[in-house]
């Protein structure tokens, strides 16, 4: 039966739309988040693209299942910048799921990201090239 519910969640991902990239459809740095992190990280990744950064966003609005796209756009970039405002669970996911290294950027103060924290581990991510 864990089986058969298991086949029915992922043949969700049938009928969902694939993920849309905000950037460029490969690069250097991918950062991808969910929920509330939306605003803080479209200011930063704007930010930095208009320094001439490689930077896109992926915003997930799906996690079960993910969408199917999800692990061919990881694989377009050179690092996978996960910032949360928890311990790192959809880091995580995406590393278990996709066996891509990723980077956990974690907030857990409750408050949420500033664009700036943002654009500050950008750019030491981008420092690692």
């Amino acid at each position: 039966m864990c089986k058969l519910r298991q086949e029915k969640v992922e043949r969700i991902a049938n009928d969902i739309p694939p993920a849309e990239i905000e950037g460029d459809e490969s690069g250097d740095v991918l950062v991808v988040g969910w929920g509330g992190t939306y605003g803080a990280i479209k200011t930063a990744v704007m930010n930095k693209r208009r320094e001439g950064k490689s930077v896109s966003h992926l915003h997930l609005r799906y996690l079960n299942p993910m969408q199917k796209n999800v692990g061919e756009i990881l694989e377009r970039f050179k690092h996978i910048l996960v910032p949360e405002l928890n311990l790192g669970q959809l880091e995580k996911v995406l590393r278990f799921r996709y066996l891509k290294p990723t980077i956990s950027f974690n907030k857990i103060q409750g408050q949420p990201f500033k664009a700036s924290e943002l654009e500050k581990k950008i750019d030491e991510v981008l420092a690692m090239n």
